[in-house]
C-alpha cells in the first residue's frame, strides 16, 4: 500500500471498523431484543412474579466461506490447516459468554456436513474429501476441550445429508449441462432450449424423482440444497444437543 502512495492510517482505520462488525451487530441485535421481550413474546408479562429471562443456548452453523477460503487458510489441504479457526471458534465462544454475562451457556457447534460423511464420498467427490473434513475436524475440536467439557456440544450435520437427493441433483446437473452445450451449438432460443431440458429429464428420470426434485430441492447443495428434510433433521439435532446439556 506504501508503494502505491496510499494513506495508511485511512485503511487501517477502515480494517479496523470492518473487523468485528457482524460480531457487534450481533451482540446489538440480541441486547435489542432482550430490552424488549414483549415485541417477540407478546405473552411475557413484567407483572409476573419472577419476570426476567435466561439465555439458554447459543447454537453456531457457519462455516462454508472460511472452509474454501485458501487466502486465511493456504495450508487447508493439510492436517492442521485450519488450526486458525479453532483457536478463533474457541475465542469466539468465550467472547459471547462474557459480552452477555452468560459464564456457562450451552454451545451448540453445527459442524459443516454438505455432500455427507466422508468416507462415503462418490469419486467426483473425492478431491474435496481431505479439506472436507480437515474442516470439520477443526470446527469440532472446541467441543473435545477440557475447560468446555459438558457446555459446548458438536453436531455432525453430515448424518443428516439426504444422499438420495443429492444423487437425484447430481443427475440433473449432468442434464443442464447438455442443454447448454446444446443450446450454444445449435443456437437454440429460449422456448427450444426449455423444450429440449423437458425432453432430457423425462428421458433420464421416472415421474417419482422429478416429484422428489421439484420438492425436496431449492438451493444449491452449500446450502444444503435448500431441503426441509435436510434442515429439519439438523435443527432437531441441534436442539437434542442443547438438551442434553442443559439436563
Amino acid at each position: 500500500f506504501a508503494k502505491q502512495e496510499k494513506d495508511i492510517d485511512e485503511i487501517r482505520a477502515a480494517r479496523k471498523e470492518a473487523t468485528g462488525k457482524s460480531y457487534r451487530l450481533m451482540l446489538e441485535h440480541i441486547k435489542k431484543s432482550l430490552g424488549d421481550i414483549k415485541s417477540t413474546y407478546p405473552q411475557y408479562s413484567e407483572g409476573d412474579k419472577q419476570p426476567g429471562y435466561e439465555l439458554a443456548g447459543f447454537v453456531w452453523f457457519q462455516g462454508w466461506n472460511d472452509m474454501v477460503d485458501s487466502g486465511s487458510y493456504p495450508d487447508r489441504g493439510k492436517e492442521d490447516g485450519y488450526q486458525e479457526y479453532s483457536k478463533l471458534l474457541t475465542q469466539f465462544i468465550k467472547d459471547v459468554r462474557k459480552d452477555l454475562s452468560a459464564p456457562d451457556l450451552p454451545f451448540v457447534i453445527g459442524v459443516m456436513g454438505v455432500g455427507g460423511p466422508t468416507e462415503k464420498y462418490a469419486e467426483d467427490q473425492q478431491r474435496f474429501r481431505t479439506t472436507h473434513q480437515n474442516f470439520r475436524n477443526a470446527m469440532m475440536a472446541p467441543a473435545r476441550m477440557t475447560e468446555f467439557k459438558g457446555n459446548v456440544a458438536a453436531v455432525l450435520t453430515e448424518n443428516y445429508w439426504d444422499v438420495e437427493l443429492a444423487g437425484l441433483r447430481s443427475r440433473q446437473a449432468k442434464v443442464h449441462d447438455k442443454v447448454r452445450k446444446s443450446r450454444k451449438e445449435l443456437q437454440l432460443d429460449g422456448d427450444a432450449a426449455k423444450s429440449l431440458r423437458a425432453k432430457l429429464e423425462h428421458e433420464e428420470f421416472t415421474d417419482k424423482e422429478l416429484e422428489t426434485l421439484a420438492k425436496g430441492v431449492s438451493n444449491l447443495e452449500y446450502h444444503y440444497l435448500g431441503s426441509a428434510k435436510i434442515m429439519t433433521q439438523i435443527g432437531k439435532g441441534f436442539a437434542e444437543a442443547m438438551y442434553e446439556m442443559v439436563r
